[in-house]
């Protein structure tokens, strides 16, 4: 029983800060790397219900977890949230930028603020959180940037979101070179259309509608699962990607 479990617990005494990490794909990839056998440092935002119910998952799960309320897109705050890292962990192998967030908005209607928004959460946040740790990375280590298809089919009313996805694929392109001879990965995840809590938290029959038509677009028929993405995020930051960098891998059920 003993060796079946440990045989499950692929990222055995890796250390893997996953920014963004209470909510849908975020908080998968949390508790996938956590019960993989990884200690998982995450941040948040926001205070509330998601946050704690994932604290006392984590606290359920062996190895070291810490949930830390910190922006991304704050060069004062990722300091402190890297900080909090090296003394918990003495150094990262992989490091998540997943956290980012954008609202939908037709582009004649997009306003410098909510451009200058959208680039902040979602690339300057992977650039702070990147830079900062470097110094904690080294050679076997690995970063993923998550991404999104939308970058690549484009997205009306996300004109502002699919400009800062693309970018974020030529920054993992060009970190891979940058930080290869060190033996540092970086690659790229885009998810699909992925069914997360936000799905359901919308009335019953737009959920469906929803689920539905996005469904429909895809050629295996069914939305993606956040633990789709988590396990493509696991395999990455384990020794068995270790020749794998500078990709972005689309897991989206081909659409």
């Amino acid at each position: 029983m003993e060796e079946a479990a440990r045989a499950g617990r692929t990222l055995l005494g890796k250390r893997l800060l996953v920014t963004g990490g209470s909510r849908g794909i975020g908080r998968g990839i949390v508790l996938a790397a956590a019960r993989a056998g990884a200690d998982v440092v995450t941040c948040y935002r926001t205070p509330g219900e998601a946050v704690a119910s994932l604290e006392q998952e984590l606290a359920r799960t062996p190895g070291k977890h810490q949930v830390v309320r910190a922006d991304a897109a704050d060069p004062a705050e990722v300091n402190r949230l890297v900080a909090e890292c090296e003394a918990s962990l003495d150094g990262l192998d992989a490091v998540v930028n997943n956290a980012g967030s954008f609202l939908p908005r037709p582009y004649a209607e997009l306003e410098p603020e909510e451009w200058d928004a959208t680039l902040r959460g979602n690339l300057t946040a992977a650039h702070l959180v990147t830079r900062r740790t470097l110094p904690l990375l080294g050679a076997g280590s690995s970063i993923v940037n998550i991404g999104s298809t939308v970058a690549f089919l484009g997205m009306a009313g996300g004109v502002h979101y699919t400009a800062v996805k693309s970018a974020l694929v030529g920054m993992t392109r060009s970190l891979a070179r940058e930080l290869g001879p060190q033996g540092i990965r970086v690659n790229t995840v885009s998810p699909g259309r992925i069914a997360t809590e936000a799905l359901d938290e919308q009335p019953a029959e737009a959920a469906e509608r929803e689920r539905r038509m996005f469904s429909s677009f895809t050629a295996l028929g069914r939305l993606g699962t956040v633990d789709d993405i988590a396990r493509t995020v696991l395999f990455l930051v384990s020794d068995h990607a270790a020749y794998i960098t500078g990709q972005n891998i689309h897991v989206d059920g081909c659409v």
